[in-house]
């Protein structure tokens, strides 16, 4: 199939296109600049550079694809993340760009459109499991995520086929916010803030990477993405300390998390489930949990940022 990647070379992206490519896919890759069509071409895929907001251009250059998938986000850095207006960009990809590809994946006779989501728009459960039908509760930050959803499903209201992959917190080494996480392990901080007892949804990138490949055979619908065994915050923040050869935390960092409506979702408690995606096609994250997630990739960020 021609599948065309929006987000072709963020963190996802990066990791999305060879593996569509190794599938044996002719894949276009989506890019804004000289330097990041550079990218899409090493891995693999045929660059094309157009912006998600000149909806014309779009049109044209999602023409002849049968699968559009949208991976594009801005996330702002940690530093940055607690002003709205560090969200403004991500509002907009997630709000009117994904507009903008539903409608020139439909001008262009497109049969799939895979959007990412957030597993984080789901309400507090404690240490119940959340499956796809547990009602949302988006934070302020996630409301924008629910009009990207809302755009696949229109997608599938024409008898087409919308999927939806509401990923949990990714980790890889090359994650801005992972290096973020270390920088906080090793000063006792708390990677991961929030109640300790509080879970989490988590998918190394790579997983998630291949969660996007299986959704070209999924049904239409909204599945949940991530590690088969959430952490609580008391296990994510130890583990990260671990691996980056440092002592646990000294404190969880909620009483600081109320303080911001912007941080206020890492209060959450969110178990949530896997099973349906994994009965549906056959996919199963290599790392169960983020604790191996984060082994693997000890080595590479101990090198990136060495014990003090």
């Amino acid at each position: 199939m021609r599948v065309f990647v929006a987000g072709a070379t963020g963190v996802l992206g990066r990791r999305v296109l060879p593996l569509l490519v190794g599938a044996g896919h002719d894949v276009t890759g989506m890019a804004r600049s000289q330097e990041k069509s550079d990218i899409v071409r090493r891995l693999g895929a045929a660059p094309l550079e157009v912006d998600l907001f000149e909806r014309p251009a779009l049109e044209a250059s999602v023409k002849g694809h049968d699968v559009v998938v949208n991976v594009a986000t801005k996330i702002p850095p940690v530093s940055r993340a607690w002003s709205s207006r560090a969200w403004e960009e991500n509002r907009r990809i997630r709000s009117e760009a994904s507009r903008n590809l539903v409608d020139a994946a439909l001008s262009a006779g497109a049969g799939r459109f895979v959007q990412e989501s957030i597993a984080f728009i789901y309400r507090d459960c404690g240490d119940q499991w959340i499956d796809e039908d547990v009602p949302l509760d988006p934070p302020r930050l996630g409301r924008p995520s629910i009009d990207a959803e809302a755009q696949a499903q229109r997608f599938t209201e024409t008898g087409r086929c919308g999927i939806v992959l509401r990923f949990g917190q990714f980790y890889a080494p090359d994650s801005h916010h992972v290096m973020y996480m270390c920088r906080m392990a090793r000063n006792r901080l708390p990677a991961l803030p929030g109640p300790a007892s509080a879970y989490t949804a988590a998918i190394s990138a790579d997983d998630a990477a291949r969660a996007v490949v299986a959704a070209l055979e999924a049904p239409a619908g909204t599945w949940n993405v991530n590690d088969d065994v959430p952490l609580t915050r008391r296990e994510f923040n130890r583990n990260v300390a671990e691996v980056v050869g440092a002592k646990p935390p000294l404190f969880t960092g909620t009483a600081l998390m109320r303080l911001n409506e912007s941080s206020r979702l890492y209060l959450r408690s969110q178990r949530v489930s896997n099973r349906r995606f994994k009965e549906a096609t056959g996919w199963s994250p290599l790392h169960p949990d983020a604790a191996s997630g984060w082994r693997d990739m000890a080595e590479e960020l101990r090198a990136n940022q060495p014990v003090k």
